[in-house]
């Protein structure tokens, strides 16, 4: 670790074969903390490049617990985190509206790290049980058309890495890995992303796999759609520029999409959502992003994929997948 230290210092790059040996290193507890730190460091002072963003991101598909569920068509709706925006869990409720929209989602979650709530922070305050048993994410899936894949029961490798990640309380290069280490391997993909430079990265990354995708950086700065203004998306077919205009909503201001400061709050925010008791800034930003979710699964266009990310909210069909997560997960 001292000779690559010493080198990423000096601004050389690592190759892929030495950034997924570090991880795999790391992994079996070959480096001390401050070394992890250090390393975590340097990568938050100077971009990382697309090779070492790869030998990352196969360092940990190989280390990971791999669960199958080839036997339904999946997607999952990811951001990176980082953004450091603190918006309510836009990205986890939208996972709820697609389920709801007959769209089976496996979702890639963990506890906040550079945010006050997480995904898996929120849904296991409201009582969702995690699990890395196979049979029991194939039945949920089946059933309530979504499960829930909680980062650290698929990542036992990566145990060395979490309090560190904690105590630094930054967003570090495992922000950037997190949506593209789904231990479900999906086929479709949505990713939201906290710079444009990441998501052109993510781009190159996506485009020699099999994966149908869609990368998105909103440019006030957020791993989602806002609705404040302009958001760039990238996939398989188009480079574009997307307006909320495109499907007939109104710019949000970012007061419309604060989240709550603890979980307690989070939750809240989250449950009144589902209830169709949300705001209607609230409801839209939530249907916009699930409504881009459910155009890349069913390769529809994104006013129909909101459309039907509206009728799931209103029809308390999202709520139904809530409900029905819950209770398998118990």
């Amino acid at each position: 670790m001292k000779e690559i230290l010493n080198r990423l210092i000096q601004h050389e790059r690592i190759s892929k074969n030495e950034a997924k040996a570090v991880l795999v290193n790391i992994s079996e507890g070959e480096y001390n903390n401050s070394q992890i730190a250090s390393f975590l460091t340097v990568y938050m002072m100077r971009s990382i490049s697309v090779e070492e963003l790869d030998g990352f991101r196969e360092a940990l598909l190989d280390l990971c617990l791999p669960i199958d569920l080839s036997d339904f068509e999946t997607i999952d709706l990811c951001g990176t985190g980082g953004d450091g925006k603190d918006t309510f869990n836009i990205s986890t409720l939208s996972s709820f509206v697609t389920a709801g929209a007959g769209v089976k989602v496996a979702k890639h979650g963990n506890y906040g790290v550079s945010s006050n709530c997480g995904s898996s922070n929120v849904l296991e305050f409201l009582g969702v049980k995690f699990t890395n048993e196979e049979a029991a994410l194939q039945k949920a899936i089946d059933k309530a058309g979504i499960c829930f894949l909680h980062a650290p029961l698929f990542h036992p490798a990566m145990k060395n890495v979490g309090p560190i990640r904690r105590e630094l309380g930054v967003k570090t290069f495992f922000n950037m890995l997190g949506p593209m280490v789904n231990p479900s391997f999906p086929h479709h993909q949505l990713v939201g992303v906290f710079n444009l430079e990441l998501a052109r990265m993510y781009s190159y990354l996506y485009q020699n796999t099999d994966k149908n995708f869609a990368i998105l950086h909103d440019l006030a700065g957020y791993d989602e759609i806002s609705l404040i203004g302009q958001t760039k998306i990238i996939s398989n077919k188009e480079n574009k520029m997307f307006s909320p205009e495109e499907i007939g909503l109104p710019r949000l201001d970012q007061q419309d999409i604060k989240g709550g400061k603890t979980v307690e709050d989070s939750a809240a925010i989250f449950g009144k959502i589902l209830n169709g008791e949300g705001s209607v800034p609230q409801n839209n930003v939530v249907c916009a992003n699930a409504g881009l979710a459910i155009s890349v699964a069913k390769k529809i266009g994104h006013q129909e994929g909101f459309e039907m990310a509206q009728r799931s909210l209103r029809d308390k069909k999202a709520l139904e997948a809530f409900k029905s997560l819950v209770a398998l997960s118990n």
